[in-house]
């Protein structure tokens, strides 16, 4: 493994220790400060090794969006929710088979979903917990009316596979500045109310009230009834995170080290990370570019192709040399990450480490027999 950054091959995403560590300890002192359950969302990371990190210093469980990213944690979790509606037999074959002594939670907004969830727990021999999920402003997934909430909060309690466990939200549209939240939190919590008072009233009062994503997660214990967090962009952070103040910028653990490769254009400075090592999301704060330099936040990535990615040097004074490596902030994490098969942990210009990201991809880390096609006999 390579000693120092000079001999990476870039582009590759480094991670600084020092950062990553205080940015799990922030969240998770913020969360029992707070009394809030930390369930944080595997998507940002996708590697086991940090997934172990935060459940060791006090998350409950973890977040998936996609069935590797579950299949992959039930090797160091016992307790998984599955935040992404129940739909497809292929889907639904791949929560079946997960461990048994896994505890797994799914979210849902359909009663069509519960029956196909239901038949695969028979088949696979286990129960599910439910999250009703509600739509508080994202308007992506979830219910829009509190009767339609009972509505599916009942159809899982009368199930004997299914239990019906709370209600799960993501308030994504909040993409205010952390300090000038107060109103879009007020309002969430206006908006979340009528749901618990209805299932309250209903006999079905949630035990889990499960919400938060990084931008608005410093916050969730301002919304009344909440009871867990799911951020998952904290443990990395990114120029957006930065930018609306959820995160200090010198909190951005993760950055691509990239090469220039050329300085031959006046005015800019070509590097050899493009769309394949950054991806192309707009920046979702008020800013221009596809990332900006950790060292010189002035300078932005202002276009990009495949392997190339073009830096605005119009804004300062610094000239990059001919070979020089530069960190690079991303928009959006998230989707870097997803982009590359480890990622390189360092200190200062030294590489002290490596791991995978195991859970990248969609396709099955283990090989299963089928299940859901055995007919009633497994039921």
């Amino acid at each position: 493994m390579a000693t120092f950054l000079e001999q990476l091959e870039t582009p590759v995403p480094i991670v600084d220790l020092d950062r990553l560590a205080h940015n799990l300890d922030r969240m998770a002192a913020y969360a029992t400060l707070h009394g809030l359950r930390l369930r944080p969302h595997v998507k940002t990371h996708k590697a086991t090794r940090i997934a172990a990190e935060q459940l060791r210093l006090g998350a409950v469980g973890l977040t998936c969006a996609t069935l590797r990213e579950a299949e992959v944690m039930a090797e160091v979790c016992n307790d998984l929710l599955v935040a992404y509606p129940p739909v497809g037999a292929a889907r639904l074959e791949r929560l079946a088979r997960l461990p048994q002594h896994v505890r797994v939670a799914v979210a849902a907004d359909d009663p069509a979903a519960l029956d196909a969830l239901a038949v695969a727990a028979k088949l696979g021999r286990r129960t599910f917990d439910v999250l009703v999920e509600v739509d508080l402003g994202m308007h992506r997934v979830g219910v829009a009316t509190p009767e339609r909430a009972v509505q599916i909060a009942e159809h899982a309690a009368r199930s004997s596979v299914l239990r019906f466990a709370g209600v799960q939200f993501y308030p994504g549209h909040i993409r205010e500045a952390v300090g000038e939240q107060d109103a879009a939190l007020q309002q969430l919590g206006r908006d979340l109310a009528p749901y618990l008072d209805a299932l309250t009233q209903a006999g079905h009062a949630p035990a889990v009230v499960s919400g938060g994503s990084t931008p608005a997660a410093w916050r969730m214990h301002e919304v009344p009834g909440v009871t867990e967090v799911r951020p998952g962009t904290y443990v990395y952070n990114d120029r957006t995170t930065a930018l609306i103040g959820a995160c200090d910028w010198d909190d951005c653990a993760l950055t691509v080290l990239a090469t220039v490769v050329s300085v031959s254009v006046k005015g800019q400075a070509v590097i050899d990370a493009g769309t394949k090592a950054l991806g192309r999301e707009p920046l979702r704060a008020d800013g221009d570019g596809y990332g900006a330099l950790l060292e010189h936040p002035e300078v932005v990535v202002s276009r990009m192709s495949e392997e190339h990615g073009i830096l605005d040097l119009s804004r300062t004074r610094w000239r990059p040399r001919l070979g020089e490596q530069v960190r690079i902030v991303p928009n959006h994490v998230c989707i870097v990450v997803h982009l590359f098969d480890e990622v390189f942990g360092v200190r200062g210009h030294a590489v002290e480490t490596r791991w995978a990201v195991e859970a990248r991809g969609r396709e099955s880390n283990k090989w299963y027999e089928p299940v859901l096609h055995e007919g009633p006999r497994a039921v």
